[in-house]
């Protein structure tokens, strides 16, 4: 079994970063293998709604895009995903929508790429717009017909400069308890 965990932050190792990565850590301390993908580094090009990957028999993106290369592959290879995002002006960064954007519209095609692996939404938010940030993501999973597990609450966090949401008690927890439901699922599917 494999989860990826993305950081759908433009900051490299910030607080979203911290969270998916210990999120992971429990995961991989469960015999859960990782795969970890910080978007920071990638300026993935937003989806062109050409509708090119509906006219594919393959699983693939036809937008030339570097940035954008191995990702459908390592969603495949997934088990289950780990999305994270920080709160920019109420809602998901662009970096995070515009995978999710590419990823769901070639999965609305091959039904298979998703469906019924586990996904989980982590937030981060330096005051406000966590709750519509945590739906927006938790409506990828949905639409993609993977199975979303809980936690103690809903799965946000709060911090702002670099390693502050470590200071989040409660957040930290939670995020944590996400780690050990999506575990546990994964194995109740796995069989």
């Amino acid at each position: 079994m494999r989860v990826l965990g993305i950081s759908g932050s433009p900051r490299p190792d910030g607080n979203t970063g911290i969270l998916i990565k210990q999120a992971l850590e429990i995961l991989s301390a469960e015999g859960i293998e990782t795969d970890y993908l910080p978007l920071a580094d990638r300026p993935i090009k937003p989806c062109m709604a050409c509708g090119g990957c509906f006219r594919s028999d393959t699983i693939r993106c036809v937008q030339e895009d570097p940035a954008f290369e191995g990702i459908l592959e390592r969603f495949a290879a997934a088990d289950g995903v780990l999305v994270g995002s920080p709160v920019y002006f109420g809602s998901a960064t662009p970096q995070t929508m515009a995978l999710l954007d590419r990823v769901g519209y070639v999965a609305r095609r091959h039904r298979d790429l998703l469906r019924r692996k586990v996904g989980a939404a982590i937030v981060v938010a330096r005051r406000a717009g966590q709750n519509f940030t945590f739906a927006q993501l938790n409506y990828f999973f949905l639409i993609s017909e993977m199975i979303v597990p809980g936690s103690t609450y809903w799965n946000v966090a709060f911090g702002r400069e670099k390693g502050e949401v470590n200071s989040d008690t409660e957040g930290v927890e939670t995020v944590k308890n996400l780690a050990m439901n999506m575990a546990w699922l994964m194995k109740k599917l796995a069989g």
